[in-house]
């Protein structure tokens, strides 16, 4: 191996420690932020040279596709998860289909630690759109990761479709006596209530991946 050069030291031990805190994989802007560097093609020139000389792995074909080798390895091993579209964390609103949900037809994919998923099956990720979770941490333009479920317990956030309106949203579930209560985490907005026979879980979160 090559002897690396300080910029790629602090790259490195960046990834390292953004692995170790977050439990998935920097993005490309991340790793020039964090170490002071403006050209995202100067920080994909030092990736490539981590790959050449066995520090790493990358996919391209996958968002954050970074995976430590060596003595990180096993620790910090990678799984894909797939992004399967937008949730609402607002008011519901419509999704393209309901094959949206089929987490084994999509093309779109993202790379995260065995930690995150805790080893759990059939996980998927939603991109935010609105900010009815704000207060729970979830912002427009984050990403949720999800197992998949029809169950859930009350509290619990997820991700659930409105039968007759066709939608779909993101809020914590409440059963109440006649009724589904949908609750948001900001506390500007007001619950939104369905008929326990109108609402379909279809999955819980488990994970949350941020914009910022």
């Amino acid at each position: 191996m090559r002897t690396l050069s300080e910029r790629q030291q602090r790259i490195l031990s960046f990834l390292n420690r953004f692995l170790e805190e977050k439990g998935y994989p920097p993005s490309i802007r991340d790793i020039g932020k964090a170490c002071g560097v403006s050209s995202t093609s100067v920080v994909d020139y030092n990736l490539d040279i981590l790959e050449r000389e066995g520090y790493l792995r990358r996919d391209r074909d996958v968002s954050r596709g970074i995976e430590l080798l060596g003595k990180d390895r096993n620790r910090n091993r990678t799984v894909r998860v797939p992004v399967i579209g937008r949730i609402a964390a607002g008011e519901p609103i419509p999704v393209p289909s309901a094959d949206a949900w089929d987490t084994t037809a999509s093309a779109d994919t993202l790379e995260v630690t065995r930690e995150v998923t805790g080893g759990r099956e059939a996980v998927y990720a939603l991109r935010v759109r609105g900010n009815s979770m704000i207060d729970a941490l979830i912002g427009d333009g984050d990403i949720v990761l999800m197992q998949h479920t029809s169950a859930a317990e009350n509290g619990e956030m997820v991700a659930v479709w409105l039968k007759a309106e066709k939608e779909a949203t993101l809020k914590k579930l409440y059963r109440e006596k006649d009724r589904v209560r949908l609750q948001p985490a900001n506390a500007e907005m007001k619950p939104f209530y369905a008929d326990p026979d109108n609402v379909e879980v279809q999955g819980r979160v488990i994970g949350v991946i941020r914009r910022h």
